[in-house]
């Protein structure tokens, strides 16, 4: 039988590139053919590519960034543990007679060290997502979270979160089984926790949905990352019934890491391989694992009680503002 090959997904502005790729694998393949040395031709290509590579991805949009965060073969929450823990098993449950699969979680060791993991998972395919709900957690997911919290508080184990979510499951069932409740009653009992808490935005950070894991000491995002009160298509079609405009309205909001470092949200922003992290997704979670080792190392000379101080100061002076009189 015979096999089609499997195309990369690209966005638009990754096709110059892709093409440019394409040129030098076909020049290579026929100077193979015929024996012809173009070693230095292809030398210069692949210096060309890594320059464009380079030009694109440090000169994108918010926009663009937010189609990078949405990338599916951006790395998940199960591929970063997969790559920087040393073991791992999986925990299911709310204990309440639901299992989310749009939100996994579990115990592993991370340098030797026992940590509780726990994070949005979005599908690779139309499949895979239809199973995860696209990372849109449902109320039980959010019990399930906050009962693996509980757990590692009481055992003494710092807790790692990864948010990549579009926002938390707004289905009709949701609200009936208490979406609301849930995400408010993690955003309450994370900050009596007296364990650390690192959370990384490693894609799509929406809402609430992502809030309900997202009370931490730390906050990281990738580079290409976004974080948001509302997506840009719904805020688009609030304001002007547009979601056309959504464009305009990434950068009216200011979704990206850089932006929320400039405005003290965020701790820290986590480099992205040239080509963002789907182009190198081990090299990123070594970035990842790196920033996790090192702040969980900072957090462990503290008390509980100072790090739940600290914990609070830090988002009671998100959003503070002075005003300057003319």
């Amino acid at each position: 039988m015979a096999t089609t090959e499997r195309k990369p997904f690209l966005l638009d502005f990754e096709k110059p590139l892709a093409d440019l790729e394409a040129r030098i694998d076909q020049i290579r393949e026929l100077a193979a053919e015929n024996g012809v040395d173009v070693s230095e031709e292809i030398r210069q290509l692949e210096t060309r590519a890594v320059q464009l590579r380079q030009e694109i991805f440090s000169g994108l949009s918010p926009a663009q960034r937010l189609q990078v965060a949405r990338h599916p073969r951006r790395p998940s929450t199960l591929d970063y543990i997969q790559a920087i823990s040393d073991e791992w098993l999986e925990l299911h449950g709310d204990r309440g007679g639901f299992d989310d699969p749009a939100l996994v979680g579990g115990v592993a060791r991370l340098a030797g060290r026992p940590v509780v993991i726990l994070g949005h998972q979005k599908g690779r395919d139309t499949k895979d997502n239809v199973v995860r709900k696209f990372g849109m957690a449902s109320p039980g997911g959010y019990r399930k979270a906050m009962r693996l919290m509980e757990h590692a508080d009481r055992f003494g184990m710092p807790i790692i979160t990864f948010i990549d979510t579009p926002g938390a499951w707004a289905g009709v069932e949701a609200e009936e089984l208490g979406q609301g409740e849930a995400i408010a009653y993690n955003l309450r009992e994370m900050f009596r926790l007296n364990v650390p808490i690192l959370c990384t935005v490693i894609g799509e950070g929406g809402s609430g949905g992502a809030l309900g894991i997202g009370v931490g000491d730390r906050l990281f995002m990738f580079e290409h990352s976004v974080y948001y009160v509302a997506s840009p298509e719904a805020c688009a079609s609030i304001l002007w019934k547009d979601a056309a405009k959504a464009p305009q309205t990434a950068s009216a909001l200011k979704i990206t890491a850089m932006d929320l470092k400039q405005l003290g949200i965020l701790d820290q922003v986590l480099p992205e391989p040239s080509g963002g992290a789907h182009a190198d997704p081990l090299k990123a979670a070594a970035t990842l694992k790196q920033a996790l080792l090192q702040n969980l190392e900072e957090l462990s000379q503290l008390t509980g009680q100072q790090r739940r101080e600290l914990r609070y100061q830090k988002f009671r002076q998100i959003g503070v503002f002075a005003e300057i009189s003319a």
